[in-house]
């Protein structure tokens, strides 16, 4: 069999395939291990509130547990009700970073714990992620006072309150390099020296 191309063209031509399909190989090979090591990065949980387990709150007994008892068990409460300081809460949430986004919540606890007026336990309550209740944002804008500019206003707002000489103190201040509000510096005010 003889080949239309002499000898030396014929190695220079395999040559550049080769190579080429050498880098796909290898190309292909590492992409695996490339999109494996992707995995390795997971989210680390963050823990947010007190974290507070059911061991933890098992010891208090409503009737007989005081204020200084959970203390002592469980620490300070994350928050008091609104109008009655009788009642502590304790907030625990678990959350995973979400990329572009907000933390996604895994695991959401509010430990609710109530005082008679003596400082004896008299209810606790644990509430979770699906005990929550959603409360949607309004959509309304507040109003601002003052005027509503339209775009134009607002691109041409500012033409002619430029004062190239308000900063000009040489020793930076409203007033000017004597300490006085006449001359050059001086916020823009008589512009001349005495």
């Amino acid at each position: 069999m003889h080949s239309a191309l002499p000898p030396s063209t014929e190695a220079r031509h395999s040559t550049p395939l080769r190579a080429r399909a050498l880098r796909i190989g290898v190309i292909l090979a590492l992409m695996p291990l490339a999109l494996g090591g992707c995995a390795v990065f997971r989210p680390i949980p963050q823990t947010r509130g007190s974290l507070i387990e059911k061991d933890d709150y098992a010891a208090l007994k409503p009737g007989t547990s005081t204020r200084a008892d959970v203390l002592d068990a469980l620490g300070s409460p994350t928050s008091h009700a609104t109008f009655n300081d009788n009642v502590w809460i304790y907030v625990t949430m678990v959350t995973s970073p979400t990329p572009l986004s907000f933390p996604h919540v895994d695991k959401q606890q509010v430990v609710v714990l109530a005082f008679d007026n003596g400082g004896v336990l008299r209810s606790l309550d644990t509430l979770h992620k699906k005990d929550a209740m959603y409360v949607g944002m309004v959509g309304d804008k507040t109003p601002t006072p003052g005027s509503h500019n339209n775009i134009l206003q607002e691109l041409l707002g500012n033409v002619g309150r430029y004062n190239p000489m308000s900063n000009m103190s040489s020793f930076g201040g409203s007033q000017g390099p004597l300490g006085s509000s006449i001359g050059t510096g001086n916020g823009g005010q008589g512009n001349s020296l005495p």
